[in-house]
């Protein structure tokens, strides 16, 4: 993971403090011996207590996406004519995403600490519905019994996972990487805090926002921590990234820029250049770019000619990856992002990291979900709980394949076309 652009949210209070010497401002990473405003010496009986603070630590597989203006809303002709993402320009800011889609090996290790750490509830509660995988008139039943388990499987996409579970899931994770840190000594890229006796560092306070159920923050455990906010020593929450930041890391435009050219003069139907799906170079020329389904009935390809390689989902490192280091931002799964679904987002949300919230503006009882009944009622599907998904999945045609494109689905419901990875900001800084 790249930190050249990371500073810790404690930090941003720290970088106005200068230390006594005069015309020597103080910085983030080195504050002065004393305060520029009061004089008081820090680190004193009378002064405040500042860390010593190098860099933060690192977050287990994310990427830097740098952000910037751009252009949000489908490059696709609106077949479906729904025109609930139309363009208009934002600004998104820096933030971190996982290179890869959360794979069943690393919701197979969720699962073991939720067992060894919580309830039976709670480990219930966090399964996967594989019966995603039955369908009445396909002989689907091997992957319902070893999908999720097989070791051959193991770098697969976790399907079968509702909005909620990957939320849950990204508390979990949150708690359980500060823990590691707390553990390793939590120390930011500076002096290591001194290591427990015999082993019994606890995991990391305050790890996640809002209410994680009593599964995902099984693993938090109980005691002080020696990672803290202000000490720059533990990491800001894993979450599912807003529908706009997701949009923007798909688009990967940072490829088509030159340097010091402002204007963003080129733009992409897919997270790659060019206006197909298939590989236009090299060796590997006439491929296709990402797992989704050809056609009626053409999962793949041919015997001794599999195009895509994939009748269902793909190794989750497939495929080449955009501009930004991600993989599969098309194709393979659908993927859950934070926003409630409504079609006029677009014209609603701001333009600084624009983010759809439930109950502000266009409210959910002017839907009518009403079921019809013969008098010519309208059944809406939209309400507070239904959540946007983005990417296309190899059960999806090539349209869907369009970062522009966006669908929604109830928050509790699962299929085996939609997954999930996590994104975290990039506290400390103002890009």
């Amino acid at each position: 993971m790249k930190l050249t652009h990371y500073l810790p949210l404690a930090t941003l209070a720290l970088g106005a403090l200068a230390s006594c010497s005069k015309g020597d401002h103080g910085t983030a990473t080195n504050p002065g011996k004393a305060s520029s405003t009061t004089g008081i010496e820090y680190n004193t009986d009378k002064g405040m207590t500042v860390a010593n603070f190098k860099r933060p630590p690192e977050g287990p597989g994310l990427v830097f996406i740098e952000g910037g203006r751009t252009v949000l809303g489908s490059q696709e002709e609106d077949v479906t004519m729904t025109h609930d993402n139309i363009e208009r320009t934002v600004t998104i800011a820096s933030f971190y995403m996982d290179e890869a889609e959360v794979a069943n090996i690393h919701w197979l290790e969720y699962l073991h600490f939720i067992k060894q750490d919580s309830t039976e509830e709670a480990y219930k509660a966090a399964l996967p519905d594989t019966m995603v995988w039955a369908r009445d008139l396909s002989f689907n039943d091997p992957y319902v019994t070893y999908y999720l388990r097989y070791p051959g499987f193991r770098y697969f996409p976790v399907v079968g996972v509702n909005w909620q579970q990957a939320n849950d899931y990204c508390t979990w994770r949150t708690a359980k990487v500060n823990e590691n840190l707390a553990l390793k000594g939590g120390d930011g890229g500076g002096k290591k805090s001194k290591k427990s006796k015999k082993g019994d560092a606890a995991p990391a306070d305050g790890a996640a926002e809002g209410g994680a159920t009593a599964g995902a923050a099984g693993a938090l455990g109980d005691g002080k921590s020696t990672t803290s906010l202000e000490n720059g020593t533990s990491l800001p929450n894993y979450r599912l990234p807003t529908e706009a930041e997701w949009e923007y890391a798909a688009q990967a435009l940072i490829g088509t820029q030159e340097v010091g050219n402002e204007n963003q003069e080129e733009k992409r139907i897919y997270p790659w250049d060019g206006r197909t799906t298939r590989n236009p170079y090299g060796k590997k020329m006439g491929q296709f770019l990402a797992n989704f389904k050809r056609g009626r009935g053409d999962y793949a390809g041919i015997a001794g000619s599999l195009n895509d390689g994939a009748m269902i989902t793909e190794y989750v490192y497939a495929y080449p990856p955009n501009d930004y280091g991600l993989y599969n931002m098309a194709g393979n799964v659908n993927e859950w992002v934070q926003d409630v679904y409504r079609p006029l987002s677009y014209q609603d949300v701001e333009d600084l990291n624009p983010f759809r919230r439930n109950g502000v503006l266009d409210p959910a009882d002017k839907y009518d979900k009403s079921p019809v009944n013969g008098k010519g009622g309208y059944q809406s599907l939209i309400d507070d709980k239904v959540r946007v998904y983005k990417g296309g999945s190899w059960r999806d045609v090539a349209y869907w394949l369009s970062p522009g494109t966006r669908r929604f689905m109830a928050e509790d419901s699962a299929t085996s076309t939609i997954g999930f990875r996590c994104a975290m900001i990039n506290a400390g800084s103002n890009k």
